[in-house]
């Protein structure tokens, strides 16, 4: 199987996913067990996802400007900042840090 025919595959699952969750009775989602597990899924998947973007380049770890980066959004989103602001912040930190520090 090609990788295009991979991507559309998945594609299609995840809308389909999509569609069909839109048809779950809401007495199943409004139960206790339920909504704990999609609120600890959703903060696993953002966890997942800004260790793999976030710490790795190429598949090892690669430390560099997004370290910081990361640790500033973290800090500031603790603090509810808004978050343009907290994307602007950290942005900034990875700019400068790459910019005079040398960092990749």
């Amino acid at each position: 199987m090609s990788l295009w025919a991979g991507v559309i595959i998945a594609s299609v699952l995840v809308f389909s996913w999509k569609i069909f969750g839109a048809y779950v009775p809401q007495r199943w989602l409004e139960h206790p067990s339920i909504a704990r597990v999609a609120s600890l899924l959703t903060v696993a998947l953002l966890a997942g996802l800004i260790g793999i973007q976030g710490f790795t380049n190429g598949g090892q770890i690669h430390p560099d400007a997004r370290i910081p980066a990361l640790l500033v959004a973290g800090v500031l989103t603790w603090r509810k900042v808004p978050f343009i602001i907290m994307v602007a912040a950290a942005a900034a930190v990875a700019a400068v840090l790459r910019a005079f520090a040398g960092w990749a």
